[in-house]
C-alpha cells in the first residue's frame, strides 16, 4: 500500500510566472513542430521523385491559406530553436545565469524569432 503521508510537489499555481520557464517550454515545443516539418519535407522530397501530379497536389496544399500558415509556424519554431539554442550555448558556457540577464536574453529571442521570421516572409514573398 502507498505512503499516504509522502510529501507532495505543488499545484503548478504555486509558482510565479517567469519568462524564462514559458521559454523553456517553448523551446521543446518547437522542436516537436520542427519534427513535423522534417515529416513535410521528407513529403516534398516523396512528392519530388514521384512525378508531376503528386507535387502540384503538395504545392496547391502548401500554397493554400492553411499551408501557408503551416510553413509560417514551421519557420517561426525553426528561428525561435535557433534563438534560443544560442543562449543556451551561452548558459553552457556559463554565460547569462543572472536573473536580470536571462530575462533580458529571454526578451531577446522573443524579438528575434519575430523579425526573423516576418523577415524570412517578407524575402520570400517580396
Amino acid at each position: 500500500m502507498p505512503d499516504i503521508n509522502r510529501p507532495l510537489s505543488p499545484h503548478l499555481s504555486a509558482y510565479r510566472w517567469r519568462i524564462t520557464s514559458s521559454l523553456s517550454i517553448l523551446h521543446r515545443a518547437s522542436g516537436v513542430f520542427l519534427s513535423i516539418g522534417a515529416i513535410l519535407l521528407v513529403g516534398w522530397l516523396i512528392a519530388v521523385a514521384s512525378g508531376a501530379e503528386a507535387y502540384d497536389r503538395l504545392y496547391e496544399l502548401l500554397y493554400s491559406i492553411p499551408g501557408h500558415l503551416l510553413l509560417f509556424g514551421i519557420s517561426a519554431g525553426y528561428f525561435y530553436h535557433l534563438m534560443n539554442g544560442i543562449r543556451h550555448l551561452f548558459w553552457d558556457a556559463g554565460l547569462g545565469f543572472e536573473l536580470e540577464t536571462a530575462q533580458r536574453s529571454g526578451w531577446a529571442v522573443v524579438i528575434g524569432t519575430i523579425v526573423l521570421t516576418f523577415g524570412f516572409w517578407a524575402l520570400l514573398l517580396g
